[in-house]
């Protein structure tokens, strides 16, 4: 289980591990965006050259929040949880925030009680 945060807005934050190609470990704040549901995470194109992973295919293009937004695929590795993940990433210019898509969903559990301040990301083991 992974105890995150709330922004100054509310926002859901979490810290992650995103793995290099060389397996260097960089531990980044993330936003959890239940409306990102075509996907697992998205970062900035700039944080991209550190971690130097591989591109699965470029420019697919999705409605946003935003309006209609281009993203090229990576195949990305990141640690949530304690367990490591390898995930298609999309990648794109305008992302202001590394954020976590509602894809985690389907294996993990949300806990959210902002009164008590509770905010939590766990994995759901299978019976």
């Amino acid at each position: 289980m992974i105890a995150g945060s709330f922004g100054d807005n509310g926002e859901l934050l979490f810290e992650i591990e995103l793995v290099t190609a060389n397996d260097q470990k960089f531990s980044v704040e993330a936003l959890f965006d239940t409306g990102f549901t075509d996907g697992w995470l998205a970062i900035n194109t700039q944080d991209l050259e550190v971690l130097e992973w591989s591109l699965m295919s470029a420019q697919i293009e999705m409605q946003t929040a935003r309006g209609e937004a281009r993203f090229d695929i990576y195949e990305g590795k990141l640690i949530i949880d304690g367990t490591e993940f390898v995930i298609p990433v999309h990648v794109g210019d305008d992302i202001p925030d590394t954020i976590i898509g509602s894809l985690w969903l389907e294996m993990m559990q949300l806990t959210v009680n902002k009164p008590k301040g509770i905010l939590t990301l766990e994995m759901v083991v299978s019976s």
